[in-house]
């Protein structure tokens, strides 16, 4: 029997074990094609209910297990996703529409969570306190206790097992809920590798869903911590009905991020730096490269090259054939992102490449031309879309770079590191990469945005410890304490 094997799995969500959802069934799809690849569970308010209902029934058990025994889980998870890869890689380019190389960089990156995850465990859990009181005091890390994983449809395994990794290891519950889209990918093939592991039936519970899945599991008073990856139109939800049932939420949202280009830079570097950047998984990734500001000394060959890359980027089923992009995830996305390819260029944005489809299929795009005024611009496009706009003074860039909601990544291509991360220091964001572009993620540091997207660098690393735990005082002293009443 393979990981995931249907027959496990099939139309069915786990609590505490695999069973029917009361909100049905959701057909699997396969963008590149459109056929139906399998169907999973899909869960409603009542299923997420049972599922909180579960996973606290087994937290208290999980938590008081020696470290060293989730530290285990943890790193047989890791071993599992190594041993599992080609398995699990085979449904993130099916479902999700990966190329190759994207889908085993998260498979490498979701074991490497679970080894770090594994090592947080033995970790220090608190401090000595000064006191002017005779008695010892001190302040001690504890689980949360129910934590619910809210993950997206781009980078399911990553951006789902970057939250359920650590905060098992912390002791806590999961309940995770992965988009519907990429169910299989994103949240089987974790429920199956960590049963396969040996954690405890109920400590990780796997609904399936859609927005009502998500608002219920967001208000559930069993759930005390949120960790949501999305969009920000629907973080500002999440946000803002967690802070109504009194709950953490860890938001990583958004993103229109710029990647900087000095006079100095090597552009022969810069155009592959600056394509990877906007068209790595056909621009579906929330640090994309969706503003690229070029100095005008340096903006027309920068252009050029930019344009040679998107116009011989192959673009194809990377189910069948070595290419360079795969399909937009559905028919909504891919028409959003040409209306905003469309709109710009009828506001008097020029196109240089790209721009035209087939089927889910996008052609990486190139604009020029494009001003505050420029949809596919001022808006995060989530597709393989390119703007080019130029600056003539450092003073320029900062101003055209800090323009805008979002604060996610930043780049900056230049031979002169030293000066990039000076200019780096006046623009606000939760990422910066000095010589590269925005798409940059390792299990060991810490990632998130500020302003719109999202509420700081949350997750990896010990960033994972003040995200999955809560802070405890306690004092004891060695006799009762005395009162004057």
């Amino acid at each position: 029997m393979t990981l995931l094997d249907p027959t496990i799995w099939s139309g069915k969500v786990n609590i505490g074990g695999w069973t029917s959802a009361t909100g049905g069934t959701h057909a699997v799809m396969e963008p590149a094609t459109g056929d139906t690849l399998e169907h999973i569970g899909r869960a409603d308010a009542d299923d997420v209910a049972r599922a909180t209902l579960r996973a606290a029934a087994a937290q208290s058990a999980w938590a008081r297990a020696p470290y060293t025994e989730r530290a285990a889980v943890l790193r047989r998870a890791g071993d599992l996703f190594t041993e599992k890869a080609e398995e699990i890689q085979d449904w993130l380019i099916h479902e999700a529409g990966s190329i190759q190389g994207k889908a085993a960089f998260e498979t490498a990156t979701a074991a490497q969570e679970c080894y770090e995850a594994a090592a947080l465990v033995s970790r220090p859990v608190g401090d000595v306190l000064q006191t002017a009181e005779p008695r010892l005091s001190m302040v001690r890390r504890v689980p949360a206790g129910v934590v619910g994983v809210i993950a997206p449809f781009n980078v399911p395994l990553i951006l789902a097992i970057r939250s359920v990794a650590p905060a098992l290891a912390l002791g806590n519950a999961v309940v995770l809920k992965p988009d519907v889209r990429t169910a299989v990918g994103g949240g089987v093939s974790i429920m199956r590798v960590f049963e396969e592991a040996g954690l405890p039936e109920g400590v990780l519970c796997l609904t399936p869903g859609d927005a009502e899945a998500g608002a219920a599991l967001v208000a559930d008073p069993r759930v005390r911590v949120i960790s949501f990856t999305g969009s920000t139109a629907a973080g500002r939800k999440v946000g803002a009905s967690a802070a109504q049932h009194l709950k953490r939420a860890h938001l990583e949202l958004g993103g229109n991020s710029a990647l900087i280009v000095l006079p100095d830079a090597d552009l022969e570097r810069a155009a592959s730096i600056a394509a990877w950047g906007s068209f790595f998984h056909q621009g579906q990734v929330c640090m994309s490269t969706g503003r690229h500001l070029v100095h005008e000394s340096i903006a027309a060959e920068y252009t050029e090259r930019l344009v040679e890359k998107a116009e011989h980027l192959p673009v194809g089923d990377p189910a069948k054939a070595q290419v360079a992009l795969g399909p937009i995830i559905d028919a909504g996305q891919r028409d959003k992102i040409h209306h905003l390819v469309r709109a710009s260029v009828e506001g008097g944005a020029t196109l240089a490449a790209g721009g035209t489809y087939e089927d889910l299929f996008y052609r990486p795009t190139v604009l020029t031309g494009v001003t505050d005024s420029s949809p596919a611009y001022t808006e995060e496009v989530f597709g393989p879309v390119a703007p080019v706009r130029t600056f003539g003074h450092v003073d320029e860039a900062v101003a055209l770079a800090t323009a805008g909601d979002y604060g996610l990544s930043l780049g900056i291509l230049t031979g002169d590191a030293m000066r990039g991360l000076q200019l780096a220091e006046r623009i606000p964001t939760g990422l910066v990469h000095i010589n590269d572009q925005t798409v940059n993620d390792e299990a060991v540091a810490p990632f998130g945005g500020v302003a719109a997207s999202g509420t700081g660098s949350r997750f990896g690393g010990v960033s994972n410890i003040e995200a999955f735990t809560e802070t405890r005082w306690i004092t004891a002293r060695a006799e009762a304490a005395t009162y004057p009443f």
